[in-house]
């Protein structure tokens, strides 16, 4: 069973990569930013599945974690409208783990700060799950 202060460490550990994306946000420091917005919604659920099921799937894609976490909550149904309202938000944070390590692609400002609107959006969302 997990423990109470594991399933603490990992929101902290998701808050924090949201906040430090924040942060290089406005350093104008994008690609890693988004590399940090994905962090913080893979670890998001990552934890919310800690506290429904006691374990998580050892996937990277946000998408696949979504979908798992929409089943055992039973709103498999508004995961799905979720996901296609925000598709390319969502295909957009796949990329920036790739690209941030292995492709020299930069992101844009507008870019970024869509995805830190989708963060907000996208945290509000799973708190409700």
């Amino acid at each position: 069973m997990v423990r109470k202060k594991e399933i603490e460490l990992l929101k902290r550990r998701a808050l924090n990569f949201l906040r430090i994306a924040k942060e290089l946000f406005k350093k104008e420091i994008f690609d890693i930013s988004a590399f940090n917005l994905k962090q913080f919604c893979q670890l998001y659920l990552k934890y919310k599945l800690l506290i429904k099921i006691g374990e998580f799937p050892k996937t990277h894609s946000v998408r696949d974690l979504l979908l798992l976490l929409g089943k055992v909550s039973s709103k498999e149904n508004r995961v799905k409208k979720f996901l296609s309202k925000n598709v390319s938000l969502i295909k957009n944070l796949e990329n920036a783990y790739i690209t941030s390590r292995y492709i020299p692609i930069e992101f844009e400002k507008d870019e970024v700060k869509g995805l830190l609107k989708f963060a907000k959006d996208f945290k509000n969302f799973v708190d409700k799950l």
